[in-house]
C-alpha cells in the first residue's frame, strides 16, 4: 500500500501535464493512476498543492466541469479568473464546452 504522500506526487505529476486552455477531472487523474475510485484523494492533493504554483490545480475540475474546488482557493473566485486567464469560459461555476476542453490523461500521456 502506497503512502498517500507518493500517490500525491504521482496526481502532481500528471496535473503538470494538463495544457494551458485545457481542464481535466479529479477522477480522470485517478483512473490514469490506477486508482479509479480515488478521485477524492486526487482532490485532496490539490487542496493540498495550493502553496505549489508549478502545480495548475485550477485546471482540475469535476466530473461535471463543476469548480467544487474552489473555495480552497484565496479568494471565492481566484480559480475562476485563473481558468478564464486562459481562455477557458465559465458559467455559474461550470466549465462551458466542457467536453472539447477535457484533457483525458488517460488518452494524452503514454
Amino acid at each position: 500500500m502506497e503512502t498517500s504522500g507518493n500517490f500525491f506526487e504521482k496526481v502532481y505529476e500528471v496535473a503538470k501535464q494538463i495544457p494551458f486552455g485545457r481542464v481535466t477531472s479529479y477522477g480522470a487523474i485517478a483512473k490514469y493512476l490506477g486508482a479509479a475510485k480515488s478521485a477524492r484523494m486526487v482532490g485532496w492533493a490539490m487542496n493540498a498543492s495550493h502553496n505549489n504554483a508549478d502545480i495548475p490545480a485550477h485546471r482540475v475540475v469535476n466530473r461535471n466541469g463543476l469548480l467544487t474546488g474552489k473555495f480552497h482557493f484565496d479568494g471565492t473566485n481566484l480559480m475562476q479568473q485563473l481558468l478564464e486567464s486562459e481562455g477557458i469560459v465559465v458559467k455559474e461555476n461550470q466549465i462551458q464546452n466542457f467536453n472539447i476542453i477535457f484533457w483525458d490523461p488517460f488518452k494524452e500521456l503514454l
